[in-house]
């Protein structure tokens, strides 16, 4: 017989499946948008960031308000402004309104993380939450691995418009499932009596400038007007958000949650190694496009590889961390995320298929693994009745580790062989293995900073949990 916290669970699953199979159909959607709507490539970036902005920046804020809302309301609210955003996509035909659309869509997602997770924190067991967390991670990332083929497949055959609508269907699908389904064991609601709107409104600008700088450097120049105006305002944003913040009678960022040891390490830690998966996944594109022209193998399928690590690390790694002290299992995976970086010292002018899936396959494996852990790490002993006051800031920081690692790692990459053709007389292709390489050495050197930082971490093995105050 089942049991009851994952009979309940069923809901929360089937939003993280919809996240997941929409936010694969995203991932080929920008190049196909822009090139209907008779844009220049480098726009595919304003709508990637659009969404990022809004799913980052709104996960602290709507993840104190699921403590107020109650969880059954904040997750089918945020299923159907999720559904609304994809729908107004697709009736979209600038790039404003696409935007905006995208920027909608991540206000759902942003509704949606925090409560699947907040679920797992306050209604599995303590030695088992990893567990839960693999399950989550598990159907998240599997749900990725197919989906933008498909996605590929119905912008051929038919239109972006026609792929973007099907996710709003998906969307209202997956609202009209969770509204008839009981919920298990609800907790009760709070209070929006001393929320934090001044804060709220803070961490929204402030992280949505944070996100912009990366962009706009690659973009416009790292000395260029648009970047250093951009610096300047997150600047004030972050003076005007710590002001709120040490005002708030109930901030939503909370020093005593941010300032343990179990948030600040992973979070380090995360900055270090898991923006290796989209950058890796980015860079080893690229590096194909140099040498091998003709192989368009990894180009199509490089998500998919990366994703199905991601879920055998789910599935095989996380777990263990029930069993065994976390850190040490973290050690591990990190130890694995490192065996696929440093394969691609390996790589040649004519590396094979199989080497470069392999690299791709094996980060995965690691990384997989890695999210998940940290999620146990993080968010073990939180209050049932602010759970999603916990959730949504790890949310937020694990989010923004991703677009940092590209915007540190993609251009070191590009740039080195821009820089190895001009100063050298070498071919682009040797340009590009001795970049690719170069990069190894410097992500090896992310990875064992990220290895120190988690042996520092508390111990949180199955006896303690409950009692960590990190």
């Amino acid at each position: 017989m089942a049991k009851s916290y994952y009979k309940g669970f069923i809901p929360y699953a089937a939003a993280a499946l919809m996240v997941g199979v929409v936010g694969g159909f995203a991932a080929v959607l920008p190049p196909a948008l822009v090139q209907d709507l008779g844009l220049a490539y480098n726009n595919t970036t304003w709508s990637t960031l659009a969404l990022a902005m809004s799913s980052a920046a709104c996960a602290p804020i709507l993840g104190r308000l699921g403590d107020v809302l109650g969880r059954k309301v904040t997750l089918l609210l945020g299923i159907a402004v999720f559904a609304i955003g994809n729908a107004l996509t697709a009736l979209s035909s600038t790039l404003i309104p696409v935007l905006i659309s995208r920027f909608i869509v991540g206000i759902g997602t942003a509704a949606i993380a925090p409560v699947i997770l907040s679920y797992i924190v306050t209604e599995f067991p303590p030695e088992e939450m990893a567990r839960g967390f693999s399950l989550y991670m598990l159907i998240s990332s599997s749900a990725v691995i197919f989906s933008p083929t498909i996605g590929g497949f119905i912008i051929e055959s038919a239109s972006w418009q026609a792929m973007v609508w099907l996710c709003a269907a998906i969307a209202l699908g997956v609202f009209i499932f969770c509204f008839f389904f009981r919920e298990n064991a609800p907790r009760p609601r709070g209070t929006l009596a001393g929320f934090d709107g001044f804060g709220a409104l803070a961490i929204l600008i402030f992280f949505s400038l944070a996100l912009c700088l990366p962009a706009f450097g690659q973009n416009f120049g790292w000395s260029s007007r648009a970047f250093l105006l951009t610096l300047a305002a997150s600047v004030a944003a972050f003076a005007g958000l710590l002001l709120a913040e040490s005002r708030a009678k109930n901030p939503i960022l909370q020093k005593s949650f941010l300032a343990r040891r179990a948030f600040i390490l992973p979070v380090l830690a995360l900055f270090l190694t898991q923006g290796l998966m989209q950058a890796n996944m980015t860079n080893t594109i690229v590096f194909v496009n140099y040498t091998q022209p003709e192989n368009t193998i990894i180009s199509s399928y490089a998500i998919s590889i990366m994703y199905f690590g991601m879920s055998l690390g789910s599935v095989f790694a996380a777990p263990l961390a029930d069993r065994y002290e976390p850190r040490n299992v973290l050690t591990i995976t990190l130890a694995a995320t490192g065996a696929g970086c440093a394969l691609m010292l390996a790589f040649t002018p004519d590396a094979s298929a199989l080497l470069l899936a392999l690299s791709l396959g094996v980060l995965g494996l690691g990384l997989g693994g890695n999210a998940t852990i940290f999620l146990k790490v993080v968010l073990t002993g939180l209050d049932a009745r602010s759970a999603g006051a916990g959730t949504g800031p790890y949310g937020l920081f694990r989010d923004l580790s991703a677009p940092f690692g590209v915007a540190v790692l993609v251009p070191l990459f590009t740039n080195s062989i821009t820089a190895r053709v001009q100063s050298t007389a070498i071919s682009d292709a040797l340009a590009a293995v001795e970049a690719i390489r170069m990069l190894a050495v410097v992500e090896l050197f992310c990875v064992g900073l990220g290895i120190i930082l988690v042996r520092l971490l508390p111990r949180v093995h199955a006896a303690e949990l409950g009692k960590q105050g990190g």
